[in-house]
């Protein structure tokens, strides 16, 4: 059974159309989306955030393709269901009026990576804010007025007490800390080193702190290190400490990884996230790995209890971290570069773009 769109079913449809590196952002009308086909999902999109990723995809350090609707971060009302429905992560049905998050990715469900339980790296995937531009049916990114979710999207309820500044994060940012936390096993009684206390980061130090951890977060930025403290980290520098039983990198540097697996200790563990744009190789010594029992795992995209997981945390816990201080700003769909170069110069984490403004 499906939803209707709106009472007349009309509906004001634009997006930043990205032109590719070098080139600004331009406001397209589009035409009013159809209804959504089998087990798509109309969202209106209320609040969109730049991602790091974002600002290095328009930079020309990360390879996306281009013309495109970026944006992969991002809080929205659903519209309308097409036939046959849609379920959030947990099974409740996806319906017209809710407040909802989604994965940045699309998984088939049926090639033999989704059936290992790897759907973040579907043979077949889609990924929000990073298709190329098909000018029939644009609203693939979060920096639009509206997206369609595809089947396959994993879609998670927002409690109507946590703010879209807050939520929009959760769709990358935060669900990717929470598949690293989940990689690094049981933290309570740990020592947990934490590289990079930029949004990821700060994150990470409040969920390890949350379970119990004992938090070292590392940055070189003073203001971050303090951003830090603040988010629960128990101590904070600018260089690594000699142990730790478990190392979180999070700031894609190459001498940030290189400290990470310098640090651990006997047993310990390190989970690399950062690194998602081409950079140097770092050494590893393989004899140091063996002989220190030590495990080296790499996180990208997460799955869909991820997502549940970070809404989950960030219901429970905004109020104690000052989570909504890390977005600011609130940018029309007509000043996405005003709100990059806001981005590249602000202390904040984020920037946010709201369509409708």
């Amino acid at each position: 059974m499906s939803s209707a769109i709106a009472p007349g079913g009309a509906v004001a449809v634009g997006y930043a159309r990205w032109g590719g590196v070098g080139e600004p952002f331009t406001l397209v009308d589009a035409a009013t989306p159809r209804t959504p086909g089998p087990g798509e999902v109309l969202v209106r999109v209320d609040l969109a955030t730049v991602c790091g990723s974002d600002l290095h995809t328009v930079a020309g350090r990360r390879p996306s393709p281009a013309p495109a609707v970026l944006g992969h971060e991002q809080v929205g009302t659903v519209l309308a269901v097409g036939e046959g429905g849609a379920r959030c992560v947990g099974g409740a049905p996806v319906a017209a009026g809710m407040r909802v998050v989604w994965s940045v990715t699309a998984s088939c469900g049926d090639c033999d990576r989704c059936g290992r339980g790897l759907p973040q790296k579907c043979r077949r995937l889609r990924k929000y804010g990073h298709e190329p531009l098909d000018e029939a049916a644009p609203l693939t990114g979060g920096f639009a007025t509206h997206c369609v979710l595809l089947p396959g999207t994993a879609v998670v309820a927002v409690p109507d007490d946590l703010p879209d500044a807050v939520a929009a994060p959760a769709s990358c940012a935060t669900a990717t800390v929470a598949a690293v936390v989940a990689a690094a096993g049981p933290l309570g009684g740990r020592r947990v080193l934490v590289t990079g206390a930029g949004m990821l980061g700060v994150t990470a130090v409040a969920m390890a702190a949350h379970a119990g951890a004992h938090v070292v977060a590392v940055d070189p930025d003073p203001a971050r290190r303090a951003q830090a403290a603040l988010f629960g980290a128990a101590e904070v520098a600018d260089t690594a400490p000699d142990e730790v039983d478990v190392a979180l990198e999070l700031s894609g540097k190459p001498s940030a990884v290189t400290a990470c697996l310098r640090s651990l200790a006997v047993g310990g563990t390190v989970v690399l996230a950062g690194s998602v744009s081409p950079g140097e190789p770092v050494p590893l010594d393989p004899e140091r790995v063996v002989r220190g029992l030590h495990t080296v795992v790499g996180v990208h995209n997460y799955r869909p209890e991820d997502l549940r997981a970070a809404v989950d945390f960030l219901s429970a816990h905004h109020r104690a971290r000052p989570f909504a201080d890390l977005v600011e700003g609130a940018f029309g769909l007509d000043q996405v570069d005003a709100a990059f170069a806001a981005a590249r110069t602000s202390a904040a984490m984020r920037q946010a773009i709201a369509p409708r403004r």
